[in-house]
């Protein structure tokens, strides 16, 4: 039976599990949600659902504010990363899944941001490569865009 994954009709915090089940080969279904137009910004549709799931749902800075310390923030995991094919190893991992989302959502933000980074560059060809990965990028299945929701300060 296949799991259900439920967001936004955003690739949003969504994104590395798509790629975690994508390269897991689970059986999944997206139940994605729509918002509204401005200027209501209607979300009656996740809303109308939300709090019947029995879940917790706990809940930015500006884009200049938010690039200024992004070198430094780059230079950590490249200083994590070090010379490891991964960032946990010898082999991918979960935590692989979760730095490539983050790193790549710098990119789209800041695309020059891991050229001082070449092991940073270097991970996500790796990890862009993996067969499945590669093949789920090339899907009709694939969302990469919009990352966040239409009431995003910065997309």
């Amino acid at each position: 039976m296949p799991v259900t994954l439920g967001y936004w009709d955003i690739r949003g915090l969504c994104h590395a599990i798509r790629l975690l089940l994508e390269y897991t080969e689970t059986s999944y279904e997206e139940k994605r949600y729509a918002m509204g137009d401005a200027p209501d910004y209607d979300q009656s549709q996740w809303l109308n659902e939300k709090f019947r799931l029995g879940l917790d749902f706990p809940n930015e800075k500006r884009k200049p504010e938010y690039l200024e310390g992004l070198p430094e923030k780059m230079k950590l995991y490249s200083e994590f990363l070090g010379k490891r094919p991964w960032f946990a190893g010898d082999k991918v991992t979960y935590v692989d899944f979760l730095a490539y989302d983050v790193l790549d959502q710098q990119q789209l933000f800041e695309p020059k941001c891991l050229d001082a980074f070449p092991n940073l560059k270097d991970f996500m060809a790796r990890f862009e490569a993996l067969k499945t990965i590669s093949a789920y990028v090339k899907s009709s299945r694939f969302l990469p865009r919009p990352v966040y929701l239409k009431t995003a300060k910065w997309k």
